[in-house]
């Protein structure tokens, strides 16, 4: 069984994921998980479950870039999990570019049901060493970005005490502004009022005159002073 299982994944290897172009594949995919699954069960004669297919196309249009045109399968092994429930076959496919690990899991059940097919690029160690080199670079760079942002943010922080006092300093302004103008309308209400007093001052200093003229007096201003006067809030001369 493990000899067939073998031979079946080579075909759907060779005959089904290499002789898909990306347009077909695409074209395929977009048909369904069911429609997969039909293909897969009457041409090659498989049990498959079809997201496991699906994912199975993508793992392989992933991989060809870094695979190369698809050269030949080199070795073939099939062995069973740790779980006795599943029936694990590697392939070792060659390409134009570098080699690469397929790896196809079938449950141990009546009709072998294929669930999943991943191509796995076997990189060398200096390609290795080189992607993780790029992630941790990537990963600095990224946290250090982070801290400059959050420094500068933090630096932020001092301008707001300076620009509270701008705005302090122009509302204190506004008040100071707004003193001197009630001070200065304080001061012409008041000169206004005395001018005021003048004039009710010279009018009676006037009656006062005429009637002292009237009564046999000498009819003038010099010999009366007044020393001050008092509004009435219901006086005649208010209204």
């Amino acid at each position: 069984m493990a000899t067939t299982l073998e031979q079946t994944t080579g075909s759907l290897i060779t005959e089904f994921l290499v002789a898909l172009n990306e347009e077909q594949t695409a074209d395929i995919v977009s048909q369904g998980p069911e429609y997969l699954e039909y293909v897969v069960s009457n041409y090659f004669g498989v049990k498959a479950e079809g997201n496991g297919l699906v994912n199975a196309l993508n793992s392989w249009n992933g991989a060809k870039a870094d695979l190369g045109e698809f050269v030949s399968v080199t070795g073939m092994n099939a062995a069973y999990d740790d779980s006795d429930r599943n029936i694990i076959v590697t392939l070792d496919v060659v390409g134009t570019k570098r080699t690469a690990q397929i790896e196809a899991i079938y449950k141990d059940d009546l009709y072998k049901t294929l669930t999943s097919l991943t191509t796995n690029i076997n990189w060398t160690f200096g390609e290795k060493m080189e992607k993780a080199g790029l992630n941790t670079l990537l990963g600095m760079g990224t946290v250090f970005c982070v801290l400059i942002i959050i420094s500068i943010i933090i630096s932020l922080f001092n301008l707001i005490p300076k620009i509270q006092k701008a705005f302090n300093k122009d509302d204190k302004a506004d008040v100071k502004a707004q003193a001197v103008d009630n001070t200065i309308a304080q001061i012409v209400e008041k000169e206004e009022q005395e001018e005021d007093d003048l004039e009710i001052v010279a009018v009676i200093t006037a009656a006062i005159a005429a009637a002292s003229a009237g009564g046999g007096g000498s009819g003038s201003s010099d010999d009366f002073v007044v020393r001050s006067i008092v509004r009435r809030p219901n006086s005649v001369w208010n209204r």
